[in-house]
């Protein structure tokens, strides 16, 4: 299994449980991402009963750092609601991915207002 598509729905299952409700979009998100890198139903099934520890994030890629913290924020918009549980939780992930804890409140009010390219140009060129 790819450690680094692990790690990622890892910490979306974690944020999508932050807020004591894990919504339906957010397990189609979750599932969605999964299929799409290859990553088999049953390894999230897994991680969803029994989630790990998030550890440190040293050996991405920049686009992985990216990746990670963008599905994050997708993630905790899906369901039209946002918890204070949820920001602190991406908050926290944006400072471990060494990003600024700012990026956080950009891209939950800019998300689906710029396409992904120049979302990661602006984060890198803003909050790193």
């Amino acid at each position: 299994m790819d450690i680094v598509t692990r790690k990622q729905l890892n910490i979306l299952i974690q944020l999508a449980q932050a807020d004591k409700h894990f919504s339906e979009k957010e397990r189609e998100l979750i599932y969605n991402l999964a299929r799409k890198k290859n990553f088999p139903p049953e390894g999230v099934r897994e991680l969803i009963r029994e989630p790990e520890p998030i550890g440190s994030f040293g050996a991405l890629s920049e686009n992985q750092r990216f990746d990670y913290l963008y599905n994050c924020i997708d993630l905790m918009l899906i369901d039209k609601k946002i918890f204070d549980s949820e920001l602190l939780f991406c908050h926290n992930i944006a400072i471990k991915l060494d990003f600024k804890k700012s990026v956080v409140d950009y891209l939950k009010d800019n998300l689906h207002q710029h396409e992904y390219d120049e979302l990661k140009h602006i984060v890198f060129r803003d909050f790193t």
